[in-house]
């Protein structure tokens, strides 16, 4: 079977010049719904846009799922790594996130630190995460 683009949704988002793009996937060879779990990957794509070489130091994810639980998640940098991005540069990496319910969505930022010391938070814009077995989807 051929997927489309409906299939698999995007998201993006860029502050000061580093835009995040995010591609989720429901896993259904990883998941169990009769036990209620439900996994997903998501492949994100940070882009360095502007001037100055940065670097990823830290990661903060919210994670709610349909019955509203949310789940906080911060951590050192991103899948082991603090990758340092020139100007035009991309990192993309994949990682997943299981749910006991068959939909929820998540949210976060990345702490960056330029060339010149200054830290700033680059937004990671909120995606849906929806199993087909969701007769409708939270968002």
């Amino acid at each position: 079977m051929r997927k489309t683009i409906a299939d698999d949704p995007m998201y993006q988002e860029t502050t000061k010049a580093i835009t995040i793009t995010v591609e989720p996937n429901y896993l259904d060879d990883e998941s169990e719904p009769d036990d209620f779990h439900f996994v997903w990957a998501y492949h994100i794509t940070i882009e360095n846009n502007g001037g100055e070489t940065v670097q990823l130091l830290r990661r903060r994810w919210h994670i709610t799922d349909s019955n509203g639980n949310v789940q906080e998640v911060r951590g050192e940098g991103v899948v082991g790594e603090q990758p340092i991005l020139e100007p035009g540069e991309s990192f993309e990496y994949t990682s997943g996130a299981p749910l006991s319910t068959p939909s929820g969505f998540m949210v976060g930022s990345y702490l960056m630190i330029s060339e010149n010391g200054a830290t700033f938070d680059v937004s990671v814009p909120a995606f849906s995460l929806d199993s087909p077995y969701q007769p409708s989807a939270v968002n």
